[in-house]
């Protein structure tokens, strides 16, 4: 079997616990090179998972005639540069959430895969959970009845000092917003995955407790197309953690405690049950797969592909816009 030989441009705290694992692990991937401003870590990092090289400027990894996808795991603002750049040498992207800083942005990044005939995919890797397709595969069913209220908690206190390697992510500038954009994001996606999609937006974002350029805390209404309201809250403020997912319906219930851990209480018509149904070891390793399979099929494109990226930034986008 042939492999996809990949890139990785960035290597960070997820690139070294996940992406670096699953693209050398996977028995469908090379992990042919990586590439990092600093070269001295580039060059460990490059020996710590195998690859045969490595390049303190991307732009020559991206080059590179013996890559064929790129991975792009640097901040957001970087995003649209990088992803084009490998489109138009001729490399499939992968690209990690948010998928970039505006809607303009993802329209020259999608233009441009096109146009080259390469593939794109973004990192949203809830869409693979094992919880998830089981939530969608509930609501579908009807045991629940007709989707009334969603509402998902995520807060992560995250106050990083100047120096710290991810204190980027409250310039605005480089991160685009605070928590709304970063990790609310990945939680958008799983509303539309579950309830489909948004027609109208309402939104709170402030500095509750931390001055800084973005926002600590927000907190979004969406009214979906089947005219479920979800609530999404996201803080970086708050000293306990949340991950909750819950949605309620008019027959009865779903609801996920921790949402990267995958215990699920469903509340139905006939009682109530408890599942588990965890998600992969390596989080990111499912979504990779996907995308290398649809390398291997010219007619299939990647389940999280660059429209499902740019239909997430046009509601952060509202979101942002509806304050």
């Amino acid at each position: 079997m042939k492999k996809t030989r990949w890139g990785l441009i960035g290597c960070g705290d997820i690139a070294t616990k996940r992406i670096a694992p699953a693209l050398r692990d996977l028995p469908g991937c090379e992990l042919v090179a990586v590439s990092r401003n600093r070269p001295e870590w580039a060059g460990r990092f490059a020996e710590q998972f195998g690859a045969g090289r490595w390049y303190a400027d991307w732009r020559e990894l991206v080059a590179d005639p013996e890559i064929d996808a790129v991975y792009v795991a640097t901040p957001v603002f970087l995003h649209a540069e990088q992803t084009i750049r490998a489109a138009e040498n001729g490399k499939h992207v992968i690209c990690e959430k948010p998928m970039a800083m505006d809607l303009d942005q993802c329209d020259r990044m999608m233009a441009a895969c096109r146009n080259q005939g390469v593939k794109l995919g973004i990192a949203y890797y809830r869409h693979f959970y094992p919880v998830v397709k089981r939530m969608r595969e509930i609501i579908q069913s009807g045991e629940i009845g007709k989707p009334i209220v969603a509402q998902i908690n995520a807060f992560e206190r995250f106050n990083p000092m100047p120096g710290d390697p991810r204190h980027w992510f409250l310039a605005r500038e480089q991160a685009g917003g605070g928590p709304m954009f970063d990790f609310g994001c990945h939680r958008v996606e799983v509303f539309l995955h579950l309830l489909g999609k948004v027609t109208r937006v309402r939104s709170s974002l402030g500095r509750v407790l931390f001055e800084r350029e973005v926002e600590d805390t927000a907190v979004a209404l969406l009214e979906m197309e089947s005219s479920a309201r979800a609530v999404l809250s996201v803080t970086h403020a708050t000293v306990e953690s949340q991950d909750t997912l819950d949605i309620f319906g008019s027959e009865g219930s779903l609801h996920v405690p921790v949402l990267n851990q995958g215990r699920l209480r469903v509340v139905g018509p006939a009682g109530g049950r408890e599942e588990c149904h965890p998600a992969h070891a390596n989080l990111h390793l499912p979504l990779i797969e996907d995308f290398v399979r649809a390398l291997e099929e010219p007619n299939r494109q990647p389940q999280v592909d660059g429209n499902i990226g740019r239909e997430v930034a046009a509601v952060i986008e509202r979101i942002y816009s509806a304050v």
